[in-house]
């Protein structure tokens, strides 16, 4: 047993330091980092992916050091406490990684988890593709329940400050995230919605009625198209949106608005569930997310920055790997494996075998990031 131990630490040694040497490499002329800060972010990523964890308790044991693991968490915590890369630091190395240009599909959605009796609590906008859904930009709420309309404001203009109204194919998000003001902004940005609403919603419809959705809906039973607004008959400047209904399993009724022609606006609605997938990726399919005893704003934010890297990183091996073929399905007709997860897998087969190889699809950042 202490004979596979003494092997193992031999043979894996290596390959750690290799690995980080590698993505330090790719890193260093875009971060403004010292050598040794470089060093353990390359080591938080590399570690977040090969022990599929973002405990830094567990992510110690992978530093390619003769230190003890008790001195390598507290630089890891050193870390977390000295390092400030800004607020959006890594969504242009997402996208640049990603190779993404034209326009994407955006979602956005929350999610939260507990640390003890503290509410950790996360606005994210992810970008969704038919490979990839990867966080771009996020905001930590510091409160328990949903988002309001400035955080959402505050967030999309982030974003639009980066990539600009062009790159959105559509903004996807689910009935949490409606309100007039909210609307009106994302309309006035020139932003393409398809944000679900609930059935209960009023409208004012073209005629002048104002009826609830349900009831304007009530016999419905194929997909229905419409025009109507928000908001009172005396509003000023309404603005008019279009709607797309249908009735989905147990007759619940599906309703989408859109400031876009609503023909599709149920079929694109439906690449809103790879937010819903990728959490579940950063959570307990993939690094787990839930395990961090982070709660602070900033060390939260710069550990998610450092686990959208890792999600990128395994989205493009994934791609790679397959190349045009497509994903093999199961006899009942299932993907085998989700593109995170064949992505994932080879990256911790690669970081053990060829490390120099695991980075192959890593842009070289050449503009300081701060």
């Amino acid at each position: 047993m202490i004979f596979v131990g003494i092997l193992q630490f031999t043979m894996e040694h290596p390959m750690i330091r290799k690995a980080i040497d590698t993505l330090s490499a790719k890193l260093s002329d875009g971060l403004a980092l010292s050598n040794s800060r470089l060093e353990t972010l390359c080591l938080l990523v590399i570690g977040i992916a090969s022990a599929r964890t973002v405990n830094l308790s567990h992510i110690s044991g992978e530093m390619p050091t003769r230190a003890k693991v008790e001195s390598t968490y507290r630089r890891l915590q050193r870390f977390f406490q000295y390092v400030a890369l800004g607020e959006d630091w890594s969504a242009r190395l997402v996208v640049r990684m990603l190779g993404l240009s034209g326009k994407w599909n955006l979602c956005l959605d929350r999610t939260n988890w507990k640390i003890g009796n503290k509410e950790i609590n996360l606005l994210v906008l992810a970008v969704a593709t038919r490979r990839y859904r990867v966080p771009l930009i996020w905001t930590v709420l510091g409160k328990a329940g949903n988002s309001n309309t400035s955080e959402r404001i505050a967030l999309m203009k982030r974003y639009l400050g980066l990539f600009g109204a062009k790159s959105i194919k559509y903004l996807l998000a689910d009935r949490e995230f409606i309100g007039l003001d909210w609307l009106a902004f994302l309309h006035e940005q020139d932003v393409p919605f398809i944000i679900r609403v609930k059935s209960n919603q009023y409208v004012i419809c073209e005629d002048g009625t104002r009826q609830s959705l349900r009831d304007l809906l009530r016999t419905c039973r194929g997909k229905r198209t419409f025009t109507a607004r928000f908001g009172t008959p005396e509003d000023p400047t309404p603005t008019w949106l279009n709607f797309a209904a249908k009735r989905i399993k147990g007759k619940e009724l599906l309703i989408v608005a859109t400031n876009r022609p609503a023909q599709h606006a149920l079929t694109t609605y439906r690449t809103r569930w790879a937010i819903e997938c990728m959490f579940a990726e950063a959570k307990t399919k993939g690094f787990n997310l839930e395990d961090t005893r982070l709660s602070i704003a900033k060390k939260v934010s710069l550990l998610l920055g450092l686990v959208a890297l890792a999600m990128a990183w395994a989205a493009k091996t994934a791609s790679a790997k397959l190349g045009t073929r497509k994903r093999p399905r199961k006899s009942h007709g299932r993907y085998a494996k989700s593109m995170f997860r064949i992505g994932l897998d080879e990256i911790r087969r690669l970081l053990r075998t060829e490390p120099e190889n695991a980075f192959k699809h890593w842009p070289r950042i050449r503009r300081k990031i701060t």
